[in-house]
């Protein structure tokens, strides 16, 4: 009786997936892509990544989401540690933060928009490997908007949850397939100390000290979404 109950919960389950995937590809007209691709075109080369849309719907969709929105043109990677990851999407080459410029710029009760953040998939079977593409977020596990990073090693840590990681990992949504050569330049830029900009009174003026700035920063021309299969 217990085996026959457990089979009949499965196939419930597995009808009620099947049915939320239809509902989904009703509204959109067309079958959700398990994976999609996408092209950065930066300053130091392209680099391709595939995103996996099976494991990391939430992620994907977000990346895809602020790509078509071109919020990632004309941003830079802005902390790269060279044993650790390189990560981008969220500033300016004046590092200008962009998520916390545009809220400071909205009305009140003005919607957050293409900023909200989205749920943590950190729990998607994906691990924080070299090569793989996260979220980047705060301490809050929930509070992911368009930061992305590239891991540049194996990363389990990033796996683990913890105290100083909100008790949490980081969802990883894809992985580096072509343009590894362009990781390593931005990889292995000289690095240190710049100051934030904040906009005041309209002009840019210093905010917070920042680690790990590449003096050299490469720039993200824009990020194309170009294939699905």
């Amino acid at each position: 009786m217990h085996i026959r109950t457990t089979v009949i919960a499965g196939l419930i389950s597995v009808l009620a997936g099947c049915h939320a995937t239809s509902r989904q590809e009703a509204v959109s007209g067309t079958p959700q892509p398990s994976t999609l691709t996408a092209i950065l075109e930066t300053s130091a080369g392209d680099i391709t990544l595939e995103l996996d849309r099976e494991h990391a719907p939430l992620s994907v969709d977000n990346f895809v989401r602020h790509a078509n929105a071109g919020h990632y043109d004309n941003t830079v990677f802005q902390r790269v540690i060279p044993n650790f990851v390189i990560q981008g999407g969220s500033h300016t080459p004046e590092l200008v933060n962009l998520p916390a410029s545009d809220a400071a710029a909205r009305k009140p009760g003005e919607p957050l928009g293409l900023d909200t953040p989205i749920k943590n998939e950190w729990q998607n079977g994906l691990k924080n490997m070299k090569g793989s593409v996260g979220l980047g977020r705060d301490t809050d596990p929930d509070s992911g908007t368009r930061e992305f990073y590239i891991n540049v090693v194996d990363n389990p840590k990033l796996d683990t949850p913890r105290e100083v990681s909100g008790g949490a990992g980081y969802a990883v949504f894809g992985r580096v397939t072509d343009g590894w050569d362009a990781v390593e330049k931005i990889r292995t830029g000289v690095t240190g100390l710049r100051a934030e900009k904040i906009r005041k009174n309209g002009e840019l003026v210093d905010g917070e000290m920042m680690k790990d700035v590449p003096l050299e920063l490469v720039v993200v021309k824009r990020v194309r979404v170009v294939g699905t299969r």
